[in-house]
């Protein structure tokens, strides 16, 4: 069985609450409810997990979801080595088996017939069918699921059955206020408040563009990206240039459009 320890994380992340959700995710912690955190890119989600696991000394395995991933990639698979063959434990199995959270990211890129293997693990049974091997594995009591998605990029191809979401409770996520944001930013990175501060309003005019010329705004992401280029010495605009604008988008008027805001801010 794989070390707790090794999936432990060992210095606190920074993350700086915006509203009730530590409270809100340690009473789901509790009750080993599975939780969907839901929010754009780069708003802190995933940021937000390690910190909880860190508060709750829990072990943490994150697996990055994408629409290759098969439910073997999941749940595990036998290998062939000198001895023979060996069964060898997913990252879910892991969890399951050693009390860690399992933090399925963007789950919503995972082809469906894959996502429906923690069905069993989400319910009052807390169990995971390893048909391949023969044993139905009950889930560690410390054991607890959490998935991320952005409903931003939700389709009629590309977003979790009814039968998966009502299985979680779940904690909405938006890019923090401006004030906030802005400390964030700070205190991530050390660059000067005033400067972090600019970002975020450009940032602000970024996202006002969503759905009107772009699929997402800057992410708090980006800007924790900007700042530490400046403090490496970049040129403030150049710095912007390369973090907050040309990943944006290649649409040359929509980064003009993205350039004119970043010179009125910090030009």
């Amino acid at each position: 069985m794989a070390d707790a320890d090794q999936f432990k994380i060992k210095q606190e992340p920074f993350y700086r609450p915006v509203s009730n959700e530590v409270e809100l995710y340690e009473a789901a912690y509790g009750a080993r409810m599975p939780v969907m955190l839901k929010g754009p890119t780069g708003c802190g989600k995933s940021r937000f997990v390690e910190y909880m696991a860190w508060k709750l000394g829990r072990p943490l395995i994150t697996v990055a979801c994408n629409e290759d991933m098969t439910a073997s990639d999941l749940v595990g698979r036998f290998l062939l080595d000198k001895e023979g063959t060996v069964w060898q434990d997913g990252p879910l199995t892991t969890a399951a088996r050693i009390g860690a959270i399992c933090y399925l990211d963007e789950v919503v890129e995972a082809r469906q017939d894959t996502t429906v293997v923690i069905h069993p693990l989400t319910d009052h049974r807390r169990t995971l069918p390893l048909d391949k091997k023969g044993e139905l594995l009950e889930a560690h009591p410390d054991f607890q699921l959490v998935i991320s998605y952005n409903p931003g990029y939700q389709s009629l191809m590309k977003d979790l059955k009814q039968s998966t979401k009502q299985r979680f409770g779940a904690l909405d996520f938006e890019y923090p206020d401006a004030d906030t944001e802005a400390d964030i930013v700070a205190k991530e990175t050390g660059i000067d408040v005033g400067i972090a501060g600019k970002l975020v309003q450009i940032a602000h005019r970024a996202r006002n563009l969503k759905g009107h010329g772009l699929d997402e705004g800057i992410s708090t992401r980006l800007l924790v990206y900007a700042a530490q280029l400046i403090n490496k010495g970049v040129e403030p605009v150049a710095a912007c240039s390369m973090t907050l604008v040309r990943p944006l988008t290649d649409d040359p008027d929509m980064r003009d459009t993205l350039d004119a805001a970043v010179s009125t801010f910090l030009g």
